[in-house]
């Protein structure tokens, strides 16, 4: 399985904000958005002026980077998006938001999305009661999300459960956190995935340019 292996703060100071890749370290004061808030590289710190092709483009890297895409992944996910009947952009979003990988960050037995891409592909996370580990795998509703029952004492899944604890989970997923469990309860809702700030359309003009 293909995946970026460089360093990843240096993704979040590209694209001026804090895409919380690092999980914790992105709320403390190590973050490296907040010790160098300016683009890596030598001429990070110039002037620059994007052009309308330049902040659609880095429209697109934002929202591949949040999620942990390749090119050719998240183009595969726009393409399928633009045969659907709804808006291409959202429904873009709602195919990603249904990843495997990030349902688990989103219910909170993980700090960030590399680590949970991590629990699934080490078969700690069970679907409707089966071992799955692929991380592209698209929940459906009605689908129950669990960690099995061997992994729930792994140290920083109860880390990630704890740092959870001041958020509030998204209302299209039912999360027991007792039972390190959750089911599916609607389709990705738009208005709980803007943390952070994702412009869509942005990226739907990128592509059909």
């Amino acid at each position: 399985m293909a995946r970026y292996l460089g360093p990843v703060c240096k993704l979040c100071r590209r694209e001026g904000m804090k895409l919380y890749l690092k999980g914790e370290r992105c709320f403390t004061e190590k973050c490296a958005v907040v010790r160098r808030p300016y683009p890596p590289g030598q001429h990070g710190q110039g002037r620059i002026k994007l052009s309308e092709y330049g902040l659609r483009l880095r429209e697109k890297q934002k929202m591949r980077r949040i999620y942990g895409l390749l090119e050719r992944q998240f183009s595969g996910y726009y393409a399928q998006a633009s045969g659907m009947k709804g808006r291409t952009g959202e429904e873009m979003l709602g195919l990603i938001e249904r990843r495997l990988d990030n349902v688990v960050h989103r219910m909170g037995f993980a700090t960030s999305r590399p680590q949970a891409r991590q629990l699934v592909r080490h078969n700690h996370i069970l679907v409707n009661g089966k071992r799955l580990n692929i991380p592209s795998y698209r929940v459906k509703i009605n689908d129950k999300i669990e960690v099995r029952e061997k992994s729930r004492k792994i140290a920083y899944i109860t880390q990630a459960l704890a740092q959870a604890e001041s958020k509030t989970p998204p209302t299209w997923i039912d999360v027991e956190k007792d039972k390190l469990a959750g089911t599916i309860k609607t389709m990705p809702v738009r208005d709980e995935l803007n943390e952070p700030m994702i412009r869509e359309q942005y990226v739907v003009e990128y592509y059909s340019r």
